[in-house]
């Protein structure tokens, strides 16, 4: 009987034991995958706060002021034009590749410095005063079509307003271009993005414009277009995920 009494023991005390470690073993193993999970979280934190900071998405709007350290080496295109050497190479080799399909593209506007912004501004400004418009409101529709003078994407020389030579027009009717049509379709190969697509106005702040392209980099390029969403979505994402 003793014997009895004695290996019941020897086998309660042996399950206790054998429970504790399986819960210990458990606690380890839980304490080693948040620890895991935590160390994904901050890896995945870290790389998008890289890519955020990456300068080819400096994010700027009506919101978003040109940063005051904000440098711009230039090189000259054409007919006065020119941008920053970040984005020359691949605008010079998207506007060949146009070239060799038979598409006559015409650069009609690039980098602008702060004077030239502010004076495109008071000419938008007074021709919405000639047609009956308060300042107020002047100044309001102008800005839809003109960003205000270091609100503009072209002060960073990361901005191009690209037409057709057949239809410098711009309006609405230049998304009907072959020229257009075709930069829609491949510009995200070289780098750049359609910057104010037509359905996105109350995010971007500007009206549709099927002309102004911006370089952010093939990477970004190809997820913001596969996306269909625009820059300021795309760094929303970034932040939130």
């Amino acid at each position: 009987m003793k014997k009895k009494i004695m290996v019941a023991i020897v086998l309660i005390v042996g399950y206790g034991l054998g429970l504790n470690y399986v819960i210990e073993q458990k606690s380890v193993e839980s304490q080693e995958n948040v620890k895991n999970e935590v160390t994904k979280a901050s890896i995945t934190e870290d790389k998008n706060n890289e890519i955020i900071n990456d300068e080819l998405l400096t994010l700027v709007n009506y919101k978003n002021k040109v940063p005051d350290n904000w440098q711009v080496n230039l090189v000259s295109l054409n007919d006065q034009q020119s941008v920053d050497q970040r984005a020359y190479q691949a605008l010079q080799e998207m506007l060949d590749d146009a070239k060799k399909e038979g598409m006559k593209i015409i650069v009609c506007s690039s980098y602008r410095t702060y004077d030239k912004q502010k004076q495109l501004f008071i000419n938008k400004i007074g021709e919405y005063l000639k047609k009956g418009y308060s300042y107020n409101e002047a100044q309001e529709a102008a800005s839809m079509w003109v960003a205000k003078p270091n609100t503009s994407e072209h002060q960073l020389g990361l901005a191009v307003d690209l037409v057709s030579y057949n239809n410098q027009r711009l309006d609405k009717s230049q998304e009907k271009t072959k020229e257009q049509r075709w930069l829609m379709e491949n510009c995200h190969r070289y780098g750049f993005i359609l910057r104010y697509p037509s359905d996105k106005s109350s995010i971007t702040g500007i009206n549709y414009e099927p002309w102004h392209y911006r370089y952010v980099g093939k990477a970004h390029a190809k997820k913001i277009t596969r996306q269909g969403i625009c820059l300021e979505e795309y760094l929303d994402n970034l932040k939130n995920s």
